[in-house]
């Protein structure tokens, strides 16, 4: 029995990250891609899904063999946890994000750690996103870490880089959290 504990745990832990933003020119998926490259640099693989390349139908049953679908779904089902982010829109995380869950439901997320982290035009902005999507994740039976993190547009430089220091040191803390629960839940 221990011996399968000790396989299971030399398989790579593998992060479903997602980014919630349909915009072609994005600060959100920008902040999924930096995450991606933070977390590959920890040798942790990661499923990118991304609601603007990957336009799903509106959620209905009957849509099980679109091909946005089975990639959500299977970036999903190979995943040992989630990073994701949504943008603020008017207070609430993207209706392309909430579709994107609706497609998914608690037999992806049951169990499994979430980080969740948004990105708004200034002010305060991001936090009732990340409310509303905490409570869709809830609903889900994900176990979504208590940290969180909100960064604003002006964090970002022309390019959509993340370009602070302080708060990519804080991104980077929060990474370093995800993956210590992560691990617990291996």
């Amino acid at each position: 029995m221990w011996c399968d504990k000790l396989i299971i745990r030399m398989i790579p832990m593998k992060i479903c990250l997602i980014n919630g933003n349909a915009q072609d020119k994005s600060t959100t998926r920008s902040l999924v891609k930096t995450v991606q490259f933070m977390l590959e640099k920890q040798q942790i693989e990661t499923l990118f899904f991304d609601v603007g390349i990957h336009e799903l139908p509106i959620f209905k049953e009957g849509n099980n063999e679109h091909a946005g679908v089975k990639k959500l779904r299977s970036c999903a089902s190979l995943a040992d946890g989630f990073f994701i982010c949504t943008p603020d829109y008017h207070n609430g995380m993207s209706g392309a994000l909430k579709n994107a869950l609706d497609y998914l439901g608690k037999p992806y997320f049951k169990g499994k750690p979430a980080a969740i982290a948004a990105t708004a035009g200034g002010g305060k902005g991001g936090i009732n996103a990340l409310n509303n999507l905490r409570i869709v994740l809830r609903g889900m039976h994900a176990f979504t870490l208590p940290e969180q993190m909100v960064i604003d547009n002006q964090y970002f430089d022309n390019e959509l880089k993340l370009t602070d220091e302080k708060i990519i040191r804080q991104l980077d803390d929060l990474i370093e959290q995800f993956i210590h629960t992560a691990k617990r839940f291996l």
